[in-house]
């Protein structure tokens, strides 16, 4: 019996703060199929959480000055710093989404509530306190898909509604990435990445864990290494404008969707170089990931030498951990399918890389 109720223990524990306690009952049952869930009025918001606590959920007007400023207070301390925080809102408009991002939300989540987009929100937001490794490597792994995890919320979040992303955003992440798969490995970062990211995020994630591991099988410098780490995270950063129509798209995309897709390398450089203070290197990999060296890719058709190679190498990881990923219309290939399709590009990707990148993609790493 011991052994049984270890097993179907929640998995997790997390602070709900309220102030629609009407509206919050079917928010509780779902977050109770994950795990346990403490609910309290907002003005209730303790001071310190309990160090068992996973994350805080936060279900209250955000057009209600008194409550932003009750949680404000509360969550500005440094026992919340640390803590991941999942804010609800009423609805798709800007103006809630802006004052939960300003509140340091770690994902949003808006009504009306589909359970399982919800549930997939959860396991990526808020750590699994009962599996949780705790030792040196374990710890490291979990920091680095959190650190990668915040990256992709503001790249694929927080931009398109406006807040800006830095150059710091991205190094302040790659540290704690680097040394996820080098305590563990890529197989343990794409097996904990696979189960519990969403399509979008998954994949930036995976070409993450791709491009760390190909760079350290290479015997990179550390500081070419970030530099893979930054190129892999800030790749596909256009698709922040890209109708999630598309992007979610169960079948084939007809030729003018296509058309909107292909334009994301651009829209990303476009919003980078806005922004300002991205290094031109990054640049290159957001704007040109998609050139092939015979000249057949797209935005700008370049080929052979036009071709840098951290591009060159971010191709190989995209298109890699695009084929082994899961689609809507397609099973995902294994590693060795894949690697197969890649070699049979011919003069699309560069040679001398794509046979270094063979013991990366086939596992041997």
């Amino acid at each position: 019996m011991t052994a049984l109720a270890t097993q179907t223990s929640p998995k997790r524990r997390l602070l709900l703060a309220s102030d629609r306690s009407d509206h919050s009952s079917e928010l509780v049952r779902i977050l109770q199929t994950v795990g346990e869930v403490d609910t309290i009025a907002t003005s209730d918001i303790p001071d310190a959480p309990g160090d068992d606590f996973s994350g805080i959920v936060v279900d209250i007007n955000l057009r209600s000055p008194e409550s932003v400023q009750q949680v404000r207070n509360k969550l500005r301390g440094d026992a919340y710093r640390s803590l991941p925080r999942l804010f609800v809102l009423a609805d798709a408009l800007h103006h809630g989404s802006m004052q939960a991002w300003a509140l340091g939300a770690t994902d949003t989540i808006s009504r009306p509530f589909d359970s399982a987009g919800i549930l997939q929100r959860i396991r990526s937001a808020f750590p699994d306190t009962v599996n949780f490794d705790a030792s040196g490597s374990g710890k490291a792994l979990n920091k680095g898909i959190a650190a990668a995890q915040a990256v992709m919320v503001k790249i694929f979040e927080k931009l398109p509604a406006g807040v800006p992303l830095t150059f710091g955003d991205i190094m302040e992440a790659e540290n704690k990435i680097l040394q996820a798969v080098k305590k563990t490995s890529l197989r343990e970062w794409l097996t904990t990445v696979g189960r519990h990211h969403s399509e979008t995020y998954r994949h930036c994630l995976f070409v993450t864990g791709f491009a760390v591991a190909f760079a350290q099988h290479l015997g990179m410098r550390e500081d070419d290494q970030r530099r893979m780490v930054r190129a892999a995270l800030l790749h596909d950063v256009g698709k922040a404008f890209v109708p999630v129509a598309i992007l979610d798209k169960p079948g084939k995309l007809t030729d003018e969707e296509m058309r909107v897709m292909q334009m994301h390398p651009r829209l990303g450089y476009d919003a980078l170089a806005a922004e300002g203070g991205f290094p031109p290197e990054m640049l290159d990999v957001v704007l040109h990931h998609h050139e092939m060296l015979d000249g057949t890719g797209y935005p700008n058709g370049l080929n052979g030498d036009q071709i840098s190679d951290i591009v060159r190498l971010t191709t190989i990881v995209d298109i890699h951990s695009a084929l082994i990923e899961h689609r809507s219309y397609r099973v995902p290939y294994t590693h060795e399918r894949a690697f197969a399709i890649m070699e049979g590009m011919g003069g699309k990707l560069d040679k001398h890389l794509l046979q270094a990148f063979r013991p990366v993609a086939l596992g041997n790493y």
